[in-house]
Formats: C-alpha cells, structure tokens, sequence
C-alpha cells in the first residue's frame, strides 16, 4: 500500500507524454471566479450603488484581439445585487486600473477625468508643435508671460508677508483682551441697573398696595386690657349657703318651680275661732271683699326651707280636724 501524501510520482520506463491527449478548449472560454468590485459604480437599469470592495461570483474571460504589450486583457461579468442586469468591465493595464464597459457607470472619478484631459491638451499641443515652427514661437511666448505673473504674484505676496511680519501680535491679542473685559464690565454693569430698577419697581407697587389696604380697613386701636384688683374679692361678703335637703335632691325645691309651688298653701297657725268667744267667726257675703291679708296667704320667709313649708301645713290641717 503506497502513502497517502507522496510528492514523487512513479513513472513506468515505456511512459510517453505525447500519447497523452489533448483537450481542444475553445480561447474565448469563461471561468467563474471569486473578486470584488474595483470602483464604486451605478447601476443603469434599478440605479442601485454597487460600492468599492463588494464581493461577487463573477465570470471572466479572455478578450480578443485585444492586448497591451503582450498582456492579454480580461472582461468580467456580474449582475447587479437589486435587479440582477449583467453588468461588464475589463482590466486597464495601461493605466493599471478597470475600464467600464457596459451596464452601469463609474462614480467619482473626477480626477482621473481630469488628469485624462490634461494629457490630451498635453498630446495636442505636441501635435501641433510637431508640423508648425510659428506654433512653437506662440506657444513659448504664452508660457513666458504666464511665468511673468506668476513672478509678479509671487512678489506681492512676499511684499505682503514683509508689511505683516512689522505687525505686533501681541499687541494686538493685548487690545482685544481689554475689549472683551470692558465690554463685560459694561454688560455687567447694565444687568445690575436693570435689576436695581426692577426691585425698586416692585418695592414701589408693594408700598402702593400696602397703602391702599389701609386705607379701605383701618385697625381700630387697641385698648389695654383692665388688670382685676386682687383685693377686690376680699370687700365682698361671704354668700350664705343653703342646706340641700334629701328629698330637693330627688324631687326638687317646691319655690324653684312656679307649677309645683302652687300645690303648697300656707295657713295660719292661728285657729280661725277667737279665744274670748270660743264661737267661729261669720262667713263674710258672698258678694263682700275680703281683706288682702285674708286673701293672699302669707308669703314664706326668705330663710325657710320648702319642707318647713310642708310641716306647717300639715299643723293647720291636724289642728282644723281637731275643731
């Protein structure tokens, strides 16, 4: 069993290389290969934007009839990423770089535009160099005179760095440093006069309203207070307090309440019979008037209790049942 990884072949010794076949591939074959985009280009069909470095599957071929020093010139295949429209470019080795051929356009390309049409002036003007003397004469009296205003330009401007190299910098930082402070001071002293007015204003209408409160109510002043005398209590005379009874407690005081009062009639102690006579007095007229002392019971004594009252009509009427 041989090895898997040899690096020498075994050739018989009746090995002949040219009985070996050939293939006939036709010269305009295409392979597919694995690049990226070598410009920024547009698509024509969608417009989408295919940018610099974006990997494609593209197909290359060898194109014909067409080469640069003996470099065979290659065209590429791709299709657009959003519509899919084949798009073609080929090598430039000329110019090492990619010429776009069909399906889209090459962006930002400025500079190589222009660096395309100033070789062309260049190659005219050789041209024309070439076949005609007083061309040539023309042509070097334009690039003299352009030389002279680039020399004059070029003075003015070395005049003008010698008149500013006389210029103090300093100075001049100098200067506008104190600007910017006084024209700070000068802001700061306006807001300080701007808000002064304003407070003064405020003190103002505060002062004002102020003045018209006290105007529509005015305090009445106030009086101060009368101190009692201490010794005041010691003039007055000491009020005498009744004993409650017992029964006042529960029942109440019969001269307190006026329908309760009425229930109770005093009489006299004095038997209605006189004592010489031993007979009763004479019922008086109907229609006669009787004395205010008969009429009117006698009136309590102001020291005398509600019961007292009751015990003295209980007398009179133990005292008319014995007569």
């Amino acid at each position: 069993m041989s090895e898997r990884k040899v690096l020498n072949k075994y050739y018989p010794p009746d090995f002949d290389p040219s009985k070996i076949p050939k293939l006939k591939l036709p010269k305009d074959r295409q392979y597919v290969v694995r690049l990226m985009a070598p410009f920024n280009m547009r698509c024509k069909t969608c417009g989408e934007y295919i940018y610099k470095g974006k990997k494609f599957n593209a197909r290359k071929e060898t194109v014909q009839n067409e080469v640069y020093l003996g470099l065979p010139i290659f065209r590429f295949y791709i299709k657009c990423t959003r519509c899919l429209a084949e798009i073609t470019f080929k090598t430039d080795p000329e110019n090492t770089d990619y010429t776009m051929e069909h399906g889209a356009t090459r962006n930002f390309q400025a500079e190589k535009l222009l660096e395309e049409e100033e070789k062309r002036v260049q190659k005219e003007r050789e041209d024309e160099e070439l076949n005609n003397p007083m061309k040539v004469l023309e042509n070097r009296t334009k690039d003299s005179k352009l030389e002279m205003e680039v020399l004059e330009n070029l003075q003015e401007l070395k005049d003008l760095n010698q008149r500013q190299a006389h210029v103090d910098f300093e100075a001049m930082l100098r200067q506008h440093r104190l600007s910017e402070e006084e024209r700070r001071r000068q802001e700061q002293e306006e807001d300080e006069q701007e808000t002064a007015a304003l407070l003064e204003e405020a003190r103002k209408r505060r002062l004002l309203e102020d003045s018209d409160s006290e105007d529509e109510a005015a305090p009445t002043p106030l009086q101060p207070a009368l101190r009692p005398n201490p010794t005041a209590i010691l003039d007055e005379a000491p009020k005498p307090k009744r004993k409650v009874e017992v029964w006042e407690q529960s029942v109440g005081s019969l001269g307190s309440r006026p329908p309760l009062s009425r229930l109770v009639v005093v009489k006299k102690a004095k038997a209605d019979l006189d004592c010489g006579n031993g007979q009763p007095q004479a019922a008086p007229a109907p229609g006669a008037p009787q004395s205010r002392k008969e009429a009117d019971p006698a009136p309590p004594t102001p020291g005398a209790s509600s019961l007292s009252q009751l015990g003295a009509y209980l007398d009179s009427d133990d005292s008319n049942g014995s007569n």
